[in-house]
């Protein structure tokens, strides 16, 4: 149910702003997207800035918490630079699935950790979700690491079960409940 009838207030911390992604960020979010070590670990991969701004467009219009929808954020820095974004799949009322993707310039440098940490601040303090899943590929290391880094668990494996590509790939799934995060802050 959607608790929030206001879009997305915008969240900051001390090196980055996550809000919404505005037109403007069409050019650099689709520059990072059509990498090859970005979009190997995607379902998208974006064909044209065209298909960008009405991805961007269309996601405008979603609010917060409203169940069976994905609401995209960008990660900027201070300074208003687009470096990644942020999905947040609101599944029903206690439960959300994020992923994230980081444009390659700017990995290794703590601002995934810090955007996600963010993020799950806002989902668990803010809209009091239950639990939060993240999906990953197997081969994926550097998403693995961070989601145990903020303190997300393993739950599942499944075999070649999501079809990316054309090629069907093994996928992780991870959790993290609200107590925990919590009884961990």
């Amino acid at each position: 149910m959607n608790t929030s009838l206001q879009k997305f207030q915008r969240i900051d911390t001390d090196r980055i702003i996550i809000s919404l992604l505005e037109p403007q960020d069409k050019e650099p979010f689709f520059a990072y997207r059509i990498k090859p070590e970005v979009y190997n670990f995607q379902l998208w991969k974006p064909a044209s800035i065209d298909e960008v701004e009405k991805f961007i467009n269309k996601n405008a219009t979603i609010l917060p918490d409203t169940q069976n929808t994905w609401m995209q954020l960008g990660i900027h820095l201070q300074n208003g630079v687009l470096i990644g974004d942020m999905g947040i799949h609101f599944l029903d009322d206690d439960q959300v699935e994020i992923g994230y993707t980081l444009s390659p310039d700017h990995q290794g440098q703590g601002y995934a950790f810090e955007a996600v940490n963010a993020l799950l601040d806002y989902l668990f303090l803010k809209l009091n979700k239950h639990r939060i899943t993240a999906s990953v590929d197997p081969d994926n290391q550097k998403s693995i690491n961070l989601l145990k880094k903020l303190g997300f668990r393993p739950e599942a494996h499944f075999k070649k079960s999501i079809l990316i590509h054309g090629e069907w790939c093994d996928d992780l799934v991870f959790a993290l409940l609200g107590e925990e995060w919590k009884s961990a802050r």
